[in-house]
């Protein structure tokens, strides 16, 4: 680890998808005793609200489409100002711990950290490619193109968020890869093909086996080699779960990572020794409420696993 001080950053935005209750994740992961986990881990766990929410919520309730896009102005002001608030939290030293939301927040985390480590990877474990544009975008929900508009795809320099993205972009496509996708919209596929990117979907999963995936994965990020010094953003979907395991998320699909599975990836992950900021998204309190405990629970167990806890010790 770079740093043994964690900055939570809350980011407590639903605007990204049509389902309320996802702004409440961050409270809910922080009321389950979260910064204590983490102190108990031997981490420093600082808390970030610097973000003017009211002014977010307030743009929120009168955003009107843009052609498809819907909440523009307030989906990209959220990301603007958590790049922001990312970008500071690394240059401190500090780990950003973002807490979603939705996991539109995902353009704002990747542009903050590649402000601060030019070289960083991005490995993104969802079961959605979040990679659509303004123009391949079949509902306008911008939870779905968070990671085209940090890589400045043909379609994301567009109103408003041509004013701030970064351009020519700062992150590279071949600095990304994929874990646990299994929807996957036709316009997504075709801009995974075109640029080339590293997918390993639940059939390679399958196929392979989570310890080869993630060791696939981590030779990619680190140029088809075996060294793992290239600074890692671990972005965690919990929708990348199967719903058995984290029911509580707005777009379940089931066939998804197994408890396991979820949790090697972190704990493969931190012991590279490279990660210098992690999201944790789409927790949804609200929704299978009866379950909602289960999910939060593993969310914060996934972060964990992240920052150092080995569930086999």
């Amino acid at each position: 680890m770079k740093s043994k001080t964690a900055e939570l950053i809350s980011f407590p935005f639903s605007g990204g998808q049509p389902r309320k209750g996802v702004e409440l994740g961050p409270d809910a992961l922080l009321k389950a005793d979260l910064p204590k986990q983490l102190e108990e881990l031997g981490w420093k766990a600082d808390l970030d609200n610097s973000i003017d929410w009211k002014m977010i919520n307030d743009m929120l309730q009168n955003d009107p489409d843009i052609d498809t896009l819907k909440n523009p102005r307030s989906v990209s002001k959220a990301s603007e100002l958590l790049a922001n608030v990312v970008e500071k939290s690394a240059r401190a030293g500090k780990l950003p711990l973002v807490l979603g939301g939705d996991h539109s927040l995902g353009t704002g985390s990747m542009i903050g950290l590649n402000r601060v480590y030019p070289d960083v990877a991005t490995i993104w474990v969802d079961a959605h490619a979040d990679i659509n544009t303004a123009k391949t975008t079949p509902s306008g929900n911008l939870h779905g193109c968070p990671v085209s508009f940090a890589l400045g795809l043909e379609g994301s320099y567009v109103e408003p968020f041509k004013s701030w993205l970064p351009n020519p972009p700062i992150a590279s496509p071949n600095r990304l890869v994929f874990i646990g996708l299994r929807d996957v919209d036709e316009g997504e596929r075709k801009i995974l093909k075109e640029h080339n990117i590293k997918v390993f979907s639940m059939h390679h999963i399958d196929k392979y086996g989570i310890g080869k995936v993630v060791e696939m994965a981590l030779d990619h990020v680190n140029n088809g080699t075996s060294r793992r010094d290239r600074p890692i953003h671990l972005s965690f979907d919990v929708d990348a779960m199967d719903p058995s395991v984290a029911p509580s998320t707005g777009t379940p699909v089931r066939g998804g990572l197994t408890f396991r599975e979820g949790h090697y990836i972190c704990e493969a992950i931190h012991e590279t020794g490279s990660v210098v900021g992690m999201d944790l998204v789409e927790v949804n309190p609200l929704l299978e409420t009866e379950a909602a405990a289960q999910t939060i629970a593993v969310g914060c167990s996934l972060i964990r696993s992240t920052l150092g806890e080995s569930l086999l010790d």
